[in-house]
């Protein structure tokens, strides 16, 4: 079924590239290409099967969204932060998966993880309020995951969870004007205090354990892998798709491109330009390799039932993180050397450099952090897995 689906998705890029000036324009993924997404079943790779979803392999979902992505940017992103969502909602409690798929199984979730709202402990689950930056997508879902620190009766931080919210407790404010990911409508989110169940609020140390009470539904290996590993590897599966399109554009040009100020010379024969393709194309595959292997790595543990090891699990982040700024060298590599026609609008080279750039600041592509993590764990020095 995987497969049907990437088939899918791979007839579907030339619509998605006509798209892309018009979702800029937008600020919004327009509804056609949603709609498209929907009826190949792209939104449903990671969905449990009780739910008409596939629970297909995460390399097949990683697939799709870098070829999205090669397409247009924007739309890539939104597939890679909504499509993740319900291998998330899967750990949630049975009652938050019934209300979110029990009556129409193509419902859809935004998010917005930083603990910038927050949440108080009363009878039965917790007040929640707050607002919320960068829900990419927010306008196509009907439901959003909202981080919150969680505060006791004398104020003390409890607990940082995860919220469930449904669409008729949250505002989204438009605030998405930027010069690239422009068209992922990734608006604010702002919650008066409204009561959120303890069923619909999953513990980020739970995560950080890969354990979840929905595991009783959906005891299937895929909901047994790492949160830190799954979501920031989806946050890099766009860039990577960014810069593919981006390589294929620039060899497209360099083809038909002559260089006047070189006599006419046919830029394909420059020995330079060869050079920079070998490159670029070395550093696209090698981000790509290594993102993959490490999940294949891990989905391995999980299948022989043996925890994952936090060595895997860092190298993971550092991989992922590095393999973040692989792809953009790629793309700033090649855009440097196309020459003035790849800054014209509607070229993909100059759309994926401010996409890949945007990307680039999202906290799962911090590379310090991720980077310190890992050499204080070969130091042997302690370090929490909880957000790894």
């Amino acid at each position: 079924m995987s497969q049907a689906v990437l088939d899918g998705v791979r007839d579907l890029l030339p619509g998605f590239r006509d798209r892309a000036e018009e979702t800029d324009r937008l600020r919004q993924v327009p509804e056609a290409s949603v709609k498209e997404l929907d009826e190949v079943g792209f939104f449903k790779l990671l969905q449990p099967k009780r739910f008409e979803g596939l629970e297909s392999d995460p390399l097949d979902f990683y697939s799709a969204i870098s070829m999205i992505a090669s397409a247009c940017g924007s739309t890539g992103w939104i597939c890679s932060v909504v499509g993740v969502h319900p291998w998330q909602i899967a750990l949630f409690h049975d009652d938050a998966q019934q209300a979110v798929w029990g009556e129409d199984t193509s419902t859809r979730v935004s998010s917005s993880y930083a603990p910038t709202g927050k949440a108080t402990v009363t009878d039965g689950g917790y007040l929640l309020q707050g607002r919320w930056s960068f829900s990419s997508g927010s306008a196509h879902c009907s439901w959003v995951l909202l981080g919150g620190l969680v505060f006791d009766e004398a104020g003390q931080i409890v607990d940082f969870k995860t919220f469930l919210v449904p669409r008729d407790k949250y505002e989204i404010i438009d605030v998405w004007n930027v010069i690239g990911l422009a068209g992922t409508g990734s608006n604010d989110i702002v919650v008066a205090e409204t009561f959120i169940p303890e069923e619909f609020t999953l513990s980020m140390s739970e995560t950080g354990r890969c354990v979840g009470p929905g595991q009783e539904q959906n005891p299937g290996d895929l909901y047994k892998m790492p949160f830190h590993s799954l979501f920031t590897t989806a946050i890099t599966a766009p860039i990577v798709g960014m810069a593919r399109g981006a390589y294929a554009e620039h060899v497209e040009m360099q083809q038909k491109r002559v260089r006047a100020a070189y006599a006419g010379e046919k830029a394909s024969s420059d020995p330079f330009a060869a050079v920079r393709i070998a490159r670029a194309s070395s550093q696209i595959d090698g981000a790509w390799a290594l993102c993959m292997s490490n999940i294949r790595e891990e989905q391995a543990h999980v299948a022989k039932g043996e925890k994952i090891p936090l060595s895997l699990r860092l190298r993971v982040r550092r991989d992922q993180v590095l393999g973040t700024q692989r792809a953009i060298d790629a793309i700033d590599e090649l855009f440097e050397a196309s020459g003035g026609r790849a800054l014209a609008t509607g070229t993909y080279l100059q759309r994926a450099w401010r996409d890949a750039h945007a990307g680039r600041v999202h906290a799962a592509n911090d590379p310090e952090r991720a980077l310190q993590m890992y050499g204080m764990f070969e130091f042997g020095h302690k370090v929490d897995p909880g957000m790894y």
